[in-house]
């Protein structure tokens, strides 16, 4: 259905500072592809977009920021946030997944010479030749008006493959380490942390790992705002879907008790549907649509040297998902709470990608969870590449659709995902590079798109007829 453009500011609206109003909840299964605008082939070779819609470059690699170091490579996860001190312009909090073996897109230039302007304490990891990781965040001001660059800084350095994360609702960004590298052969220090990032900082923090969310292949976070939870996706074949239950609500720091999901009556549920002679174990098939009751196991030694994390859990319960990747929240309508959309980007029968959505219990995380807990839906599996490739990041649009990033193995496109089950083409990837998209998000008027191709590394702000993507 056309959205009218006071239906269109009034979800822009709701949306607030970091979270959208969404249909999601009632979201079919149709596997059909909707009916959207061809993509105008782009003269500058960068990005394909419906007619009326404009793109302009924020920032790319390589570049010197404001406050003299290079702009790293592979940004990745990105959120938006409000610029308290100028209402024009907007804050982007960006990863950079920097794997620890990459040799180009270090914010300290050739043999690390802007090294030296660093205390040392504020390098979170060395290679074991003393070398710095350079993984890590940076903070991007952009004029919302002309959507380009104000100023950047670089924020959280010396991480590593630092992938996605997500937004808190008190204003910092949550960057997730990927990479597992552990001392002495591969690093110096332990990794596989999730760090806080504050959208105030003006230059490199102190990096404080948050060790009580667990030392995995982290990827992305979601918080529910009305309870403080943290939900965690982890990109392994065996991973788990987990949450965080913070000791304090908004101090993350202070600890907590993290806990991962268990399918009610299915004990150590493998959900891929992958067949078996793909390798997959041939447990039966979740059919899009279908849902489950569900539970939650306690884990112990959650940051063990050993990186066991999701086997122990799985072995105990645990639901194993294929590749958990993007992740959102979205406030239902109705106003009875908010659901949980990922993705797992290997998913499903032909291995294209699944998009999941979780419903926390109205006792979410507290007494009288077991007698009605919180629900699992497949909510959409891709019946192939040529529909959907590899779902990655994952933002829930103002409008009500959700934006998926693909990474997939050719041509690589913004795909949207309707309320009504339906997917179509936002955007295709013109660079020859053709690689991935990443860190789709939304200014806080919901006007700009931000988004990010990985290689070469450009940052891009979207514009157009958002209230007539589908007339």
């Amino acid at each position: 259905m056309p959205l009218s453009r006071r239906t269109f500011l009034q979800y822009g609206k709701a949306a607030g500072l970091f979270y959208s109003a969404s249909a999601l909840g009632a979201l079919s299964v149709s596997r059909a592809s909707a009916q959207a605008p061809g993509l105008v082939s782009d003269a500058a070779g960068i990005l394909d977009l419906p007619e009326g819609f404009t793109y302009a470059v924020v920032s790319t690699t390589g570049g010197q920021m404001t406050d003299g170091f290079l702009r790293p490579g592979r940004p990745d996860g990105m959120a938006c946030f409000t610029d308290p001190a100028n209402a024009d312009r907007c804050i982007l909090m960006r990863n950079h997944e920097n794997w620890p073996d990459t040799e180009t897109g270090s914010p300290f230039g050739e043999n690390d010479e802007l090294l030296p302007h660093l205390d040392d304490d504020l390098v979170f990891g060395l290679k074991p030749d003393g070398s710095p990781f350079f993984g890590g965040v940076t903070k991007v001001v952009v004029d919302m008006r002309t959507g380009q660059l104000v100023e950047d800084y670089l924020v959280l350095t010396g991480t590593a493959a630092n992938c996605a994360g997500g937004p808190t609702p008190w204003g910092s960004w949550l960057s997730c380490e990927e990479s597992m590298r552990r001392p002495p052969e591969e690093s110096q220090r332990y990794h596989g942390w999730v760090f806080e990032t504050p959208s105030s900082a003006t230059g490199v923090i102190a990096p404080v790992p948050l060790t009580a969310m667990g030392r995995f292949a982290h990827e992305a976070v979601a918080i529910d705002p009305d309870t403080g939870i943290a939900y965690l996706t982890e990109d392994s074949s065996t991973g788990l879907f987990y949450r965080f239950l913070p000791d304090t609500p908004g101090k993350l720091h202070r600890g907590g008790r993290l806990q991962a999901l268990a399918i009610r009556d299915w004990p150590s549920a493998t959900t891929s549907n992958w067949p078996r002679d793909w390798g997959g174990p041939g447990l039966g098939h979740i059919e899009p649509g279908q849902s489950f009751a569900t539970d939650w196991i306690d884990l112990e030694d959650v940051h063990s040297p050993e990186g066991d994390l999701a086997e122990r859990g799985h072995a105990t319960g645990a639901a194993q998902f294929f590749r958990g990747e993007g992740m959102d929240y979205a406030r239902r309508p109705d106003g009875s709470g908010g659901d949980i959309f990922f993705n797992c980007t290997q998913g499903g029968n032909q291995r294209s990608g699944q998009v999941w959505r979780y419903t926390p219990s109205a006792s979410e995380g507290r007494n009288g969870e077991a007698g009605a807990p919180g629900t699992l839906t497949l909510q959409y599996e891709s019946p192939g590449a040529d529909t959907l490739d590899m779902c990655d990041n994952l933002v829930v649009a103002p409008w009500g659709d959700l934006i998926l990033c693909e990474d997939g193995r050719g041509d690589q496109y913004l795909r949207g995902l309707t309320p009504t089950g339906e997917i179509y083409d936002f955007a295709r990837n013109a660079h020859p590079d053709r690689s991935e998209f990443c860190g789709a998000c939304f200014s806080p008027d919901g006007q700009i798109m931000f988004v990010n191709i990985q290689e070469p590394g450009i940052t891009l702000a979207i514009r157009g007829p958002w209230a007539n993507l589908h007339s």
